[in-house]
């Protein structure tokens, strides 16, 4: 028969892992919007650890999206190899759950513009600058 600590400390964490599930397995919906202008087709290819989306190819004013859910572990992380013409091939991270779980939370959604990228606040409703083409 087990000590009454252990069978404790397994109820314990049987209650804890189930909570995190619930909290953390929220479907979330990425989308990537092409608006390079122009007619410029965007080509990207978006992965996880555990799913490969594939080349997609995307037409100026379209978007490409997807659906997955958040591990328990806080650590579900999509990124995405992106290249258009006359532009170097540039990496992103699509969702990390470490920047986006607040930012946006069930919806995270990207435009691709010339200038740069941008994210969609969730909490604020606005689109953030957030990065800059090398040169």
């Amino acid at each position: 028969m087990p000590a009454p600590y252990q069978v404790g400390y397994h109820v314990v964490f049987l209650l804890v892992f189930s909570f995190s599930r619930m909290v953390l397995s929220d479907d979330v919906h990425a989308s990537i919007k092409n608006r390079l202008g122009n007619g410029e087709n965007l080509s990207i290819h978006c992965q996880s650890k555990d799913d490969d989306l594939g080349q997609q190819d995307i037409a100026d004013g379209s978007e490409f999206g997807w659906d997955f859910s958040v591990n328990a572990w806080g650590t579900t992380l999509f990124y995405c190899d992106m290249e258009w013409e006359n532009a170097r091939r540039s990496h992103f991270d699509a969702y990390s759950f470490s920047r986006d779980h607040t930012r946006c939370e069930t919806q995270c959604s990207w435009l691709i513009s010339k200038e740069g990228m941008y994210g969609m606040n969730g909490q604020t409703g606005f689109w953030e600058f957030m990065y800059d083409w090398p040169n």
